[in-house]
Protein backbone atom coordinates (compact mmCIF):
# COMPACT_ATOMS: atom_id res chain seq x y z
CA UNK A 1 0.00 0.00 0.00
CA UNK A 2 1.47 3.68 -0.88
CA UNK A 3 1.78 5.29 2.77
CA UNK A 4 0.23 8.47 3.09
CA UNK A 5 1.81 8.32 6.99
CA UNK A 6 3.06 6.44 9.51
CA UNK A 7 -0.07 6.94 10.98
CA UNK A 8 -2.43 5.00 9.28
CA UNK A 9 -2.77 0.96 9.70
CA UNK A 10 -3.30 -0.68 6.75
CA UNK A 11 -3.69 -4.63 6.83
CA UNK A 12 -5.46 -5.05 3.38
CA UNK A 13 -7.90 -4.11 1.36
CA UNK A 14 -10.74 -5.07 -0.44
CA UNK A 15 -13.40 -7.71 -1.78
CA UNK A 16 -10.62 -7.85 -4.84
CA UNK A 17 -7.90 -9.80 -3.00
CA UNK A 18 -7.63 -7.30 0.44
CA UNK A 19 -9.52 -5.18 2.86
CA UNK A 20 -8.57 -2.34 4.64
CA UNK A 21 -8.50 -1.17 7.98
CA UNK A 22 -7.96 2.45 9.84
CA UNK A 23 -6.78 3.92 12.34
CA UNK A 24 -9.70 5.94 12.66
CA UNK A 25 -9.06 8.98 14.92
CA UNK A 26 -5.50 9.45 12.82
CA UNK A 27 -6.98 9.39 9.17
CA UNK A 28 -8.81 12.43 9.64
CA UNK A 29 -5.50 14.66 9.30
CA UNK A 30 -3.91 12.09 6.51
CA UNK A 31 -6.72 11.22 4.72
CA UNK A 32 -6.41 14.46 1.24
CA UNK A 33 -2.88 12.83 0.86
CA UNK A 34 -4.02 9.04 0.07
CA UNK A 35 -4.09 9.34 -3.83
CA UNK A 36 -3.53 5.35 -4.71
CA UNK A 37 -3.81 2.29 -3.03
CA UNK A 38 -2.08 -0.87 -4.08
CA UNK A 39 -3.09 -4.80 -4.68
CA UNK A 40 -1.66 -6.99 -2.67
CA UNK A 41 -0.70 -10.39 -5.09
CA UNK A 42 -2.10 -13.42 -4.95
CA UNK A 43 1.30 -15.13 -5.27
CA UNK A 44 5.10 -13.60 -6.22
CA UNK A 45 5.62 -16.50 -8.89
CA UNK A 46 4.50 -15.20 -12.35
CA UNK A 47 3.62 -18.92 -13.42
CA UNK A 48 0.84 -18.60 -10.29
CA UNK A 49 -0.33 -15.55 -11.44
CA UNK A 50 -1.46 -16.45 -14.92
CA UNK A 51 -2.57 -19.59 -13.79
CA UNK A 52 -5.14 -17.88 -11.25
CA UNK A 53 -5.47 -15.34 -14.07
CA UNK A 54 -6.71 -18.31 -16.36
CA UNK A 55 -8.62 -19.68 -13.76
CA UNK A 56 -10.50 -17.36 -12.49
CA UNK A 57 -11.45 -15.90 -16.24
CA UNK A 58 -13.12 -19.66 -16.82
CA UNK A 59 -15.10 -19.47 -13.94
CA UNK A 60 -15.84 -15.66 -14.24
CA UNK A 61 -17.15 -16.13 -17.99
CA UNK A 62 -19.25 -19.35 -16.69
CA UNK A 63 -20.72 -17.22 -13.91
CA UNK A 64 -21.67 -14.47 -16.58
CA UNK A 65 -23.02 -17.32 -18.70
CA UNK A 66 -25.20 -19.09 -16.57
CA UNK A 67 -26.62 -15.87 -15.11
CA UNK A 68 -27.40 -14.10 -18.27
CA UNK A 69 -28.94 -17.56 -19.61
CA UNK A 70 -31.30 -17.77 -16.59
CA UNK A 71 -32.44 -14.23 -16.47
CA UNK A 72 -32.77 -13.84 -20.42
CA UNK A 73 -34.74 -18.01 -20.25
CA UNK A 74 -36.79 -16.45 -17.20
CA UNK A 75 -37.60 -12.99 -19.19
CA UNK A 76 -38.63 -14.42 -22.60
CA UNK A 77 -40.47 -17.36 -21.55
CA UNK A 78 -44.69 -16.64 -19.98
CA UNK A 79 -44.57 -20.36 -18.29
CA UNK A 80 -41.63 -18.70 -16.02
CA UNK A 81 -43.46 -15.77 -15.60
CA UNK A 82 -43.85 -16.19 -11.77
CA UNK A 83 -42.99 -14.43 -7.90
CA UNK A 84 -40.00 -17.28 -7.50
CA UNK A 85 -38.82 -16.66 -10.97
CA UNK A 86 -38.89 -12.93 -11.45
CA UNK A 87 -36.72 -13.14 -7.60
CA UNK A 88 -34.76 -15.92 -9.56
CA UNK A 89 -34.46 -13.32 -12.76
CA UNK A 90 -33.17 -10.27 -10.10
CA UNK A 91 -31.03 -12.60 -8.34
CA UNK A 92 -29.21 -13.44 -11.48
CA UNK A 93 -28.41 -9.67 -12.64
CA UNK A 94 -27.44 -8.75 -8.92
CA UNK A 95 -24.65 -11.81 -9.30
CA UNK A 96 -23.73 -10.47 -12.48
CA UNK A 97 -22.92 -7.08 -11.20
CA UNK A 98 -21.67 -8.39 -8.19
CA UNK A 99 -19.00 -9.87 -10.17
CA UNK A 100 -18.10 -7.46 -12.57
CA UNK A 101 -17.86 -5.02 -9.89
CA UNK A 102 -14.51 -6.94 -8.56
CA UNK A 103 -13.56 -9.21 -10.89
CA UNK A 104 -12.36 -7.41 -14.36
CA UNK A 105 -9.98 -5.42 -11.54
CA UNK A 106 -8.45 -8.19 -10.04
CA UNK A 107 -7.81 -10.18 -13.52
CA UNK A 108 -5.96 -6.67 -14.48
CA UNK A 109 -3.81 -6.44 -11.17
CA UNK A 110 -2.72 -10.66 -11.55
CA UNK A 111 -1.06 -10.07 -14.99
CA UNK A 112 -0.29 -5.73 -14.73
CA UNK A 113 2.33 -4.64 -13.32
CA UNK A 114 0.02 -1.68 -12.46
CA UNK A 115 -1.83 -3.03 -9.72
CA UNK A 116 -3.00 -0.03 -8.24
CA UNK A 117 -6.47 1.59 -7.90
CA UNK A 118 -7.00 5.30 -7.52
CA UNK A 119 -9.05 6.73 -4.35
CA UNK A 120 -11.95 7.53 -6.49
CA UNK A 121 -12.02 4.15 -8.39
CA UNK A 122 -12.05 2.44 -5.08
CA UNK A 123 -14.86 4.42 -3.75
CA UNK A 124 -16.70 3.92 -7.18
CA UNK A 125 -16.06 -0.24 -6.79
CA UNK A 126 -17.22 -0.13 -2.83
CA UNK A 127 -19.88 1.51 -3.99
CA UNK A 128 -21.34 -1.02 -6.44
CA UNK A 129 -19.72 -3.66 -4.88
CA UNK A 130 -21.54 -2.59 -1.67
CA UNK A 131 -25.17 -2.22 -3.72
CA UNK A 132 -24.81 -5.47 -5.21
CA UNK A 133 -23.85 -7.28 -2.02
CA UNK A 134 -26.40 -5.35 0.03
CA UNK A 135 -29.38 -5.53 -2.49
CA UNK A 136 -28.92 -10.05 -2.38
CA UNK A 137 -29.08 -9.64 1.69
CA UNK A 138 -32.07 -7.81 0.61
CA UNK A 139 -33.78 -10.18 -2.15
CA UNK A 140 -32.57 -13.57 -0.50
CA UNK A 141 -35.01 -12.53 2.06
CA UNK A 142 -37.92 -11.78 -0.08
CA UNK A 143 -37.43 -15.20 -1.86
CA UNK A 144 -37.73 -16.93 1.69
CA UNK A 145 -41.25 -14.85 1.95
CA UNK A 146 -41.87 -16.03 -1.23
CA UNK A 147 -41.52 -19.61 -0.16
CA UNK A 148 -43.11 -18.64 3.30
CA UNK A 149 -46.41 -17.40 1.61
CA UNK A 150 -46.17 -20.71 -1.21
CA UNK A 151 -46.60 -23.18 2.00
CA UNK A 152 -47.85 -21.65 4.40
CA UNK A 153 -50.71 -20.21 2.45
CA UNK A 154 -51.40 -21.92 -0.71
CA UNK A 155 -54.81 -20.73 -0.76
CA UNK A 156 -53.90 -16.86 -0.83
CA UNK A 157 -50.45 -16.98 -2.25
CA UNK A 158 -51.28 -16.07 -5.67
CA UNK A 159 -52.93 -12.62 -3.95
CA UNK A 160 -50.63 -11.62 -1.70
CA UNK A 161 -47.56 -12.75 -3.56
CA UNK A 162 -49.25 -10.79 -6.89
CA UNK A 163 -46.72 -9.22 -9.23
CA UNK A 164 -46.85 -5.60 -8.36
CA UNK A 165 -45.81 -7.05 -4.53
CA UNK A 166 -42.89 -8.88 -6.08
CA UNK A 167 -41.73 -5.66 -8.04
CA UNK A 168 -42.13 -3.48 -4.88
CA UNK A 169 -39.97 -6.06 -2.88
CA UNK A 170 -37.82 -6.28 -5.42
CA UNK A 171 -37.34 -2.00 -6.16
CA UNK A 172 -37.34 -2.00 -2.07
CA UNK A 173 -33.81 -4.60 -2.23
CA UNK A 174 -32.35 -2.62 -5.11
CA UNK A 175 -33.14 0.47 -2.94
CA UNK A 176 -31.96 -0.19 0.27
CA UNK A 177 -28.48 -1.42 -1.80
CA UNK A 178 -28.01 2.13 -3.36
CA UNK A 179 -28.72 3.66 -0.13
CA UNK A 180 -26.53 1.40 1.89
CA UNK A 181 -23.84 1.89 -0.75
CA UNK A 182 -23.77 5.73 -0.76
CA UNK A 183 -24.03 5.71 3.05
CA UNK A 184 -20.93 3.49 3.53
CA UNK A 185 -18.58 4.44 0.73
CA UNK A 186 -19.14 8.43 2.28
CA UNK A 187 -18.39 7.41 5.35
CA UNK A 188 -15.38 5.52 4.85
CA UNK A 189 -13.86 7.71 2.73
CA UNK A 190 -15.14 11.01 4.59
CA UNK A 191 -14.95 9.37 7.71
CA UNK A 192 -17.26 10.82 9.57
CA UNK A 193 -17.36 7.87 11.90
CA UNK A 194 -16.02 4.21 11.31
CA UNK A 195 -18.36 2.35 12.57
CA UNK A 196 -20.44 0.58 9.92
CA UNK A 197 -23.81 0.03 12.39
CA UNK A 198 -26.52 0.81 8.69
CA UNK A 199 -24.66 -1.80 6.83
CA UNK A 200 -24.69 -4.50 9.75
CA UNK A 201 -28.21 -3.90 10.00
CA UNK A 202 -29.21 -4.55 6.46
CA UNK A 203 -27.03 -7.68 6.45
CA UNK A 204 -28.49 -9.15 9.71
CA UNK A 205 -32.30 -7.95 9.14
CA UNK A 206 -32.54 -9.65 6.09
CA UNK A 207 -30.96 -12.95 7.80
CA UNK A 208 -32.99 -12.87 10.21
CA UNK A 209 -36.09 -12.44 8.38
CA UNK A 210 -34.83 -15.12 6.42
CA UNK A 211 -34.57 -17.49 9.61
CA UNK A 212 -38.27 -16.28 10.81
CA UNK A 213 -39.17 -17.38 7.16
CA UNK A 214 -38.10 -20.95 7.16
CA UNK A 215 -39.13 -21.22 10.90
CA UNK A 216 -42.68 -21.03 10.09
CA UNK A 217 -41.88 -23.56 7.10
CA UNK A 218 -40.25 -25.74 9.12
CA UNK A 219 -43.46 -26.11 11.73
CA UNK A 220 -46.29 -26.23 8.60
CA UNK A 221 -43.92 -29.10 7.04
CA UNK A 222 -43.96 -31.16 10.19
CA UNK A 223 -47.34 -30.42 10.44
CA UNK A 224 -48.44 -32.46 7.45
CA UNK A 225 -49.44 -36.01 7.82
CA UNK A 226 -47.85 -36.79 4.56
CA UNK A 227 -44.01 -38.24 3.62
CA UNK A 228 -44.84 -36.64 0.15
CA UNK A 229 -46.01 -33.52 1.27
CA UNK A 230 -43.04 -33.42 3.27
CA UNK A 231 -40.50 -34.13 0.50
CA UNK A 232 -42.31 -31.71 -2.39
CA UNK A 233 -42.32 -28.83 0.58
CA UNK A 234 -38.65 -29.11 1.33
CA UNK A 235 -37.82 -29.72 -2.26
CA UNK A 236 -39.35 -26.27 -3.53
CA UNK A 237 -37.01 -24.72 -0.76
CA UNK A 238 -34.19 -26.27 -1.12
CA UNK A 239 -32.44 -23.96 -4.16
CA UNK A 240 -32.62 -21.09 -2.04
CA UNK A 241 -31.53 -22.72 1.15
CA UNK A 242 -28.39 -23.81 -0.35
CA UNK A 243 -27.80 -19.92 -2.06
CA UNK A 244 -28.31 -18.59 1.17
CA UNK A 245 -25.97 -20.78 3.23
CA UNK A 246 -22.86 -20.61 0.47
CA UNK A 247 -23.75 -16.53 0.44
CA UNK A 248 -23.83 -15.80 4.21
CA UNK A 249 -21.75 -18.58 5.02
CA UNK A 250 -18.71 -17.73 2.61
CA UNK A 251 -19.22 -13.92 4.33
CA UNK A 252 -19.41 -14.82 8.05
CA UNK A 253 -16.50 -17.27 7.63
CA UNK A 254 -14.48 -14.39 5.71
CA UNK A 255 -15.56 -11.85 7.91
CA UNK A 256 -16.55 -13.15 11.64
CA UNK A 257 -13.61 -15.61 12.27
CA UNK A 258 -11.09 -14.44 14.98
CA UNK A 259 -8.35 -11.90 14.20
CA UNK A 260 -6.07 -14.45 15.44
CA UNK A 261 -6.86 -16.56 13.24
CA UNK A 262 -6.55 -14.58 9.84
CA UNK A 263 -3.78 -15.32 7.73
CA UNK A 264 -2.89 -13.37 3.97
CA UNK A 265 -3.17 -17.00 3.02
CA UNK A 266 -6.69 -17.61 3.58
CA UNK A 267 -7.94 -14.41 3.32
CA UNK A 268 -7.43 -14.41 -0.03
CA UNK A 269 -8.63 -17.69 -1.16
CA UNK A 270 -12.14 -16.93 0.72
CA UNK A 271 -12.11 -13.42 -1.15
CA UNK A 272 -11.88 -15.41 -4.17
CA UNK A 273 -14.50 -18.10 -3.13
CA UNK A 274 -17.20 -15.44 -1.91
CA UNK A 275 -16.82 -12.95 -5.20
CA UNK A 276 -16.61 -15.86 -7.85
CA UNK A 277 -17.30 -19.43 -6.86
CA UNK A 278 -20.88 -18.84 -5.03
CA UNK A 279 -21.82 -16.40 -8.30
CA UNK A 280 -20.71 -19.52 -10.47
CA UNK A 281 -22.36 -22.14 -8.43
CA UNK A 282 -25.93 -20.27 -8.04
CA UNK A 283 -26.97 -20.85 -11.60
CA UNK A 284 -25.76 -24.38 -11.88
CA UNK A 285 -27.68 -24.92 -8.40
CA UNK A 286 -31.01 -23.42 -9.87
CA UNK A 287 -30.43 -25.11 -12.98
CA UNK A 288 -30.11 -28.35 -11.21
CA UNK A 289 -33.42 -28.23 -9.09
CA UNK A 290 -35.56 -26.60 -11.46
CA UNK A 291 -37.25 -28.73 -14.30
CA UNK A 292 -38.80 -26.18 -15.99
CA UNK A 293 -36.42 -23.68 -16.33
CA UNK A 294 -33.63 -26.27 -17.18
CA UNK A 295 -36.20 -27.63 -20.22
CA UNK A 296 -36.45 -24.11 -21.74
CA UNK A 297 -32.95 -22.99 -20.85
CA UNK A 298 -31.90 -26.09 -23.16
CA UNK A 299 -34.53 -24.45 -25.81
Amino acid sequence: ILNPGPTIVTEKYFENTLCMTFNCSLWQDNSMSVKRFAFARFSEVTEQCFLLFTLILLMFLASLTGNALIATAIWTNPVLHTPMYFFLANLSLLEIGYTCSVIPKMLQSLVSEARGISREGCATQMFFFTLFAISECCLLAAMAFDRYMAICSPLHYATRMSHGVCVHLAMVSWGVGCMVGLGQTNYIFSLDFCVFAVAILCISSPFLLIIASYGRILAAVLSMPSPEGHRKALSTCSSHLLVVTLFYGSASVTYLRPKASHSPGIDKLLALFYTVVTSMLNPIIYSLRNKEKKVLTHR
